[in-house]
């Protein structure tokens, strides 16, 4: 099983963006948890992120026949894409989106994911381990269409 993990704009960041509400911990970090976590259920992760909307477009299309299942965090590209759902639902991988805080505590901006429906759940507010709850989501469905 081969899953593409996403991130989006500003998450190259992590560890210096707004630490009170997204941690001193760095993207880096969260990359070397989440392959942990994943070669423990015989999963491999790859990582992708971009502050480019079109990028992040073209890695969702490179995924098709290369990957089983997308684990994704749009950033604030969740509140104000459309091309990146279109992308998801184009490929037809099943995709779980993920925020490293509560975005339906936040800005009222913030509370809109346009990206959510493109996919088959979503895990907001856990922060890192909420990455780790998308990839067992993600494992779960993909084990269960076989």
């Amino acid at each position: 099983m081969k899953i593409l993990v996403i991130n989006g704009p500003n998450l190259n960041m992590l560890g210096i963006r707004e630490p009170e509400i997204y941690g001193r911990r760095t993207l880096k970090d969260l990359e070397k948890m989440i392959a942990g976590h994943c070669a423990g259920l015989g999963v491999e992760a790859v990582f992708f992120q971009s502050n480019h909307e079109g990028a992040i477009v073209d890695a969702i299309q490179e995924a098709y026949e290369k990957y089983d299942g997308i684990v994704i965090n749009p950033a604030a590209y969740t509140h104000t894409s459309i091309a990146i759902p279109d992308a998801i639902k184009a490929v037809g991988l099943p995709a779980v989106e993920v925020h490293i805080s509560d975005i339906s505590k936040r800005e009222p901006y913030r509370r809109l994911s346009y990206v959510s429906e493109a996919c088959i759940g979503t895990v907001a507010g856990l922060h890192f381990e909420g990455y780790l709850k998308a990839v067992d989501m993600l494992r779960e469905r993909l084990l269960r269409s076989g």
